[in-house]
């Protein structure tokens, strides 16, 4: 019988092994299965195709806990360019149109899904009354109109949206064909072509069980990378990022030593929250029009307007990039005119004049439902400093950095995108590695730049404000690209490149220390022999936050801070040779931090690379605190070389496919 330290190993074959239970291998789930069926003529028999989560699929990924609104709906009043032109802008220019537009055209159809099955989206009537999803008014795809809070969101009830999407994906993949509480830890290349994934390893977060995976194709979707810095809230609020706290880089880490090639690393989302709840404040600034001020009650983005006419052309657009709004906020925080409150007593008492009653009654209540939804610690802090958003306002902070390729970023994996909308076929800038693909499109829509390993969600880099939505539909696009890269490689059979017996004690290492040395010493928490997974990732965090631009330098950084910070985290790495796993707890936390390690030297090593600070107020480099549109307007990829452990860094050429002018004035 398994017992821990010896656990039963399950080797299984498939088609296609989707790593992930968040939005983006929901929409896979669901979609794969009528391009399978029309394959299996050609195939000859019914392709096999599995999930693998390391949670539970309806409470996975950044929807766990519900949500207030879908960040990405078109809709008939804007088109894909539009939406195209809104992401290159609040990215400071540098994001692949070519998905972006892609994403643009199909996005719609997730949403009009999400709605046949049942989520409730606000719709407003002909008068212009808005009405909460309960109202049973036209559905999206018969012509109903959205609530919109902003150009882009649409208003929703969602505290049910994962589970919603989940059971779709349920249904059209069979239960049979998922297998949660697993953790997938390492994709394992081809015995015979390095250039190609041949499988991944994982075990059982809930049983003494490790699975062996073989698979022609790969869907890595398994989040971004939150909890590498140190968290602006410590010990109570280290768990409240609203943004999924278990998300620990995988996607990128996994894909990286692989050989994938990585983009835009350097681009981390530095979100303004509520104080200590880090509740979103994206509804209280878009739905309910609320202004944030300084202590004094001085609106800083006008008072501060000027100093975006540092940042040419980007400053000039009519919504500032994210990361410049930022920028404003900390001016003050920098003078001293802190704390920063968002003035919610005002904005509700504007609506008032505007709103009929029943709306001003349904709104009020939408300010603690949209932290219910999604943010429950909000309501917490709220409810215990005696806070009624209508009679008292409450302090924004920057939180720590977050990676997330999904959201308002765009880190990620170099991804091959769709043939039509004219992206560049060959490579103008000089030092990108001959091994790998030239230009933008490669044959398989969200392949990597490794054979038969595809992404979407998180994974895709340098094309962020995908969202929920967004992350389902590429979900969708990367299913139909899998069946077709298994049709055709239907002949080849992968090899794994490295023997079973080797993956299972490479995998089980930290139980193994913990097992030699566990009665060294009395305390099971001291013992020279071995690190919990807990000290390493605080030793972690404090690196990159003092170091790697976090909060505790407002987030800044140089040269020789962090060439300061790759000596202690190659020293880290020494250390985490010996990290322990005294349970399957750790074992899961303990293999969390091996990807968070990794993803946080991606990051690192971006940052030294690209000679400029591309994206002010997420993060400084005080020795190039500039924007070198002439030398950096390009995209900054990666490459991991597992076996010396060295990263190399180069350029790709940048280019627009959609018209910016019109963002600017």
């Amino acid at each position: 019988m398994a017992e821990f330290g010896n656990p039963d190993v399950v080797q299984e074959e498939c088609d296609v092994l989707m790593i992930g239970g968040g939005m983006a291998n929901c929409g896979a789930a669901y979609e794969i299965g009528p391009w399978a069926e029309k394959a299996e003529a050609e195939l000859g028999r019914p392709m096999n195709i599995k999930l693998v989560d390391k949670a539970a699929l309806p409470r996975s990924g950044a929807v766990a806990q519900g949500l207030s609104a879908i960040n990405t709906y078109i809709g008939a009043e804007q088109d894909p360019a539009d939406y195209a032109r809104m992401v290159s802008n609040d990215l400071m220019g540098i994001t692949r149109d070519d998905l972006a537009y892609d994403l643009g055209r199909h996005v719609d159809e997730s949403v009009h899904l999400f709605e046949e099955w049942g989520l409730p989206i606000w719709k407003m009537d002909e008068n212009g009354e808005r009405f909460d999803g309960a109202q049973g008014m036209a559905s999206l795809a018969d012509g109903g109109k959205p609530v919109r809070s902003g150009k882009w969101q649409i208003m929703i009830n969602g505290e049910s949206y994962k589970w919603i999407v989940a059971e779709a994906a349920q249904k059209a993949l069979g239960a049979e064909n998922i297998r949660e509480r697993v953790f997938m830890v390492k994709l394992i290349n081809d015995k015979n072509d390095k250039s190609r994934v041949a499988g991944a390893i994982g075990f059982s977060v809930r049983e003494h069980v490790i699975y062996v995976y073989k698979a022609k194709a790969i869907l890595l979707a398994a989040g971004g990378c939150v909890n590498i810095f140190r968290p602006r809230s410590v010990g109570e609020g280290t768990g409240r990022a609203w943004y999924p706290v278990w998300n620990a880089g995988s996607t990128y880490s996994m894909a990286a030593e692989a050989g994938a090639e990585l983009t835009l690393m350097e681009n981390r989302f530095v979100p303004t929250r509520f104080k200590d709840g880090y509740g979103p404040v994206g509804a209280w600034f878009l739905l309910f029009k609320a202004k944030a001020t300084n202590a004094f009650g001085e609106g800083y983005m006008v008072k501060n307007k000027h100093m975006l006419d540092d940042y040419p052309p980007y400053g000039q657009a009519a919504v500032p990039a994210s990361c410049l709004r930022n920028h404003l906020m900390l001016k003050e925080m920098k003078d001293g005119l802190g704390p920063i409150w968002m003035d919610t007593v005002t904005a509700l008492a504007d609506l008032r004049e505007v709103l009929t009653p029943r709306e001003v009654k349904h709104l009020e209540a939408e300010a603690w439902e949209d932290f219910l939804d999604m943010c429950v610690g909000q309501c917490g802090i709220w409810v215990g400093e005696n806070i009624e958003p209508e009679k008292k306002n409450s302090e924004l902070m920057p939180t720590e950095p977050y990676l997330l390729g999904s959201h308002s970023g765009c880190c990620g994996i170099w991804c091959s995108g769709p043939d039509d909308i004219g992206a560049p076929t060959d490579e103008t800038e000089a030092g990108v590695p001959d091994h790998l693909p030239s230009g933008w499109n490669w044959g398989y829509r969200g392949m990597t730049t490794i054979n038969g390993l595809f992404t979407a969600g998180d994974g895709v880099g340098a094309a962020g404000h995908k969202f929920s939505s967004g992350s389902h539909a590429e979900g969708r696009m990367a299913a139909k690209s899998m069946v077709q890269y298994v049709l055709d490689n239907k002949d080849w059979t992968p090899e794994l490149d490295t023997d079973v017996d080797d993956l299972v004690m490479e995998i089980l290492k930290p139980v193994m220390t913990y097992m030699e040395h566990k009665d060294y010493s009395t305390a099971i928490d001291v013992n020279p022999n071995y690190i919990t997974p807990k000290m390493l990732q605080f030793r972690l965090q404090k690196i990159m936050d003092e170091y790697v631009a976090g909060v505790a330098t407002y987030y800044t950084t140089n040269a020789e801070m962090m060439r300061v910070a790759g000596e202690k985290i190659d020293m880290l790495k020494e250390d985490a040779e010996k990290m322990r796993a005294k349970d399957l707890h750790e074992w899961l936390r303990a293999w969390e931090n091996y990807h968070r390690i990794l993803t946080a030297e991606a990051h690192l090593k971006h940052i030294e690379f690209r000679q400029e600070s591309r994206y002010p107020g997420f993060y400084y480099r005080a020795d190039k605190n500039f924007v070198d549109e002439e030398n950096w307007k390009c995209f900054v990829n990666s490459i991991y070389d597992k076996e010396s452990g060295k990263w190399t860094c180069f350029k790709r050429a940048h280019k627009d496919l959609v018209d910016k002018s019109k963002l600017f004035k």
